[in-house]
């Protein structure tokens, strides 16, 4: 049997490592639990622009539109709802509760110079798609280029 010279620095942990498995025996994470709601419990967006407009989609499941309200402030577009919980189930009665109840806001920073005054919403299988035109200034503009002649 061969002595090996033991090292203590090797068997301790970083405070990393120790602060990282501390939350993960201490917490369940809520990533099943809000797919579709970030963590404050608003909806998730995906936010991209087309050559015309700029598009906001979120998925709100089980929302109607009259049940979401869209505002857009200068450049801050605030996305508000409410989905009310179905009283057929006691209480007592669930096993799991995992779906989310109650009022949501969400509110981000567009580009400047949109037409908020000419945005479209629209609402198809639970997903709400929002259209906002671009101006005129803003759009992308194709410049041909020409070759110069030569004397």
């Amino acid at each position: 049997m061969a002595i090996e010279r033991w090292h203590p620095f090797t068997e301790l942990m970083s405070l990393r490592q120790a602060m990282d498995r501390l939350f993960d025996d201490s917490f369940v994470r809520p990533s099943r639990i809000l797919s579709t709601f970030s963590e404050a419990g608003a909806p998730t967006l995906d936010v991209y622009q087309t050559p015309n407009d700029v598009v906001v989609k979120t998925a709100l499941p089980g929302l109607k539109p009259e049940d979401v309200s869209i505002d857009i402030t200068g450049e801050t577009l605030t996305i508000k709802g409410e989905s009310k919980t179905e009283q057929e189930v006691k209480e007592e009665d669930y096993l799991y509760r995992e779906r989310r109840y109650g009022a949501f806001s969400r509110s981000v920073v567009l580009p400047s110079e949109l037409k908020s005054d000419k945005a479209e919403a629209t609402m198809e299988d639970g997903v709400l798609t929002l259209t906002i035109p671009k101006t005129e200034e803003v759009k992308p503009k194709a410049i041909k280029v020409k070759a110069k002649e030569k004397k």
